[in-house]
């Protein structure tokens, strides 16, 4: 009974004093709850650019990408086609790091949307199109200007230029990705040049980009203790 009349006596004192200074432990705790909500919960902004890029952004596969990466008219006066093409991954190839990134370039369509004078968009997620990822030899998280050309009047073709543009996993921002195309920032990589070109490349030329891709997917795929076998016996039968 003493201990009950004691804490009612001090509780006026406690309220005054929590009146007077407090909420410092309050606001302590406030902010850790809210440490713990998820970001989708106070980011719409995030929820709404996502929602844009679905709808601007084509998405490549295997069966789809040089249908899709075609120039869309036949007028040589009008210049090369643009596109940005934006690789990316989950936890197989990108360990999980790219979702930053991934929020960034939805923000950047969104702003994008509104230049008219915005290159086409595509992307493609190595995780979900491992074979497309193989026959491009595309490294995730990177953005790749490509600059399609117009068949000419006399058929004749011009070489399709890429720069591929590396995304930090941790830094890159929407305005980032968006200045590869307002400030050309995409100038300051070199000219992509390589057999693995997927549209001059030898590999294409000779059309084995799909077997050859099939064949390194397959080959990232075996396990490292099915090639340390394998060596075990060529050796042995070697010696």
């Amino acid at each position: 009974m003493r201990l009950t009349t004691s804490f009612l006596l001090s509780l006026p004192i406690t309220l005054a004093t929590a009146d007077q200074q407090p909420q410092k432990p309050l606001q302590s705790w406030l902010d850790k709850a809210k440490s713990y909500l998820p970001n989708a919960a106070t980011s719409p902004i995030a929820s709404t650019a996502s929602k844009a890029a679905a709808t601007t952004v084509t998405t490549l596969t295997r069966e789809n990408w040089q249908s899709v990466l075609t120039p869309s008219t036949t007028d040589p006066f009008t210049g090369p086609e643009t596109w940005l093409v934006f690789f990316t991954g989950g936890n197989k190839t990108c360990y999980g790091r790219c979702t930053s990134v991934e929020t960034a370039w939805n923000e950047s369509v969104a702003l994008l949307a509104a230049d008219p004078s915005a290159p086409k968009l595509a992307s493609a997620n190595c995780d979900q199109s491992p074979v497309l990822c193989a026959i491009w030899a595309a490294n995730v998280p990177t953005i790749w200007h490509i600059a399609l050309p117009i068949t000419g009047a006399d058929q004749s073709k011009p070489a399709t230029t890429i720069r591929i543009v590396g995304l930090n996993t941790t830094t890159t921002t929407a305005r980032d990705i968006v200045k590869i195309h307002t400030e050309k920032t995409y100038e300051k990589r070199p000219v992509y040049e390589s057999a693995m070109h997927p549209f001059d490349g030898w590999v294409a030329k000779y059309g084995l980009s799909t077997p050859l891709g099939y064949t390194l997917y397959a080959f990232a795929n075996v396990p490292s203790w099915a090639f340390m076998i394998v060596i075990s016996m060529g050796s042995r039968f070697i010696m």
